[in-house]
């Protein structure tokens, strides 16, 4: 069953901003487009290089250029392939929580 885990308060991830967060042995990157918050999973399908540059709506790996859709995680341009797994986002107080499976 899934449970929400609490990974930042909403004031650490502004409006264009991506920041990376290690849950159990996940990596998750929240992104703020516009004040609204999508997860992601924090590896490239491509070669398992570290997500984490947000570019408008486009999420970047820095290592080989692939770039995928912050709001559906498709990838949008190779070497990019697939979709990175997406998460629920809520946001209780200040308190930034992430769905995460168990």
């Amino acid at each position: 069953m899934p449970v929400f885990v609490k990974v930042a308060k909403l004031a650490t991830i502004p409006p264009g901003e991506v920041v990376g967060f290690d849950v159990g042995d996940n990596r998750v990157c929240v992104a703020n487009v516009g004040g609204k918050l999508y997860a992601l999973d924090g590896y490239c399908t491509h070669a398992g290089g570290p997500m984490g540059v947000l570019y408008g709506k486009r999420f970047l790996c820095p290592f080989h250029g692939g770039e995928f859709d912050v709001e559906t995680g498709q990838a949008l341009q190779p070497p990019a392939r697939g979709a990175l797994p997406r998460y629920n986002v809520r946001v209780t107080g200040d308190d930034v929580e992430v769905e995460m499976p168990q």
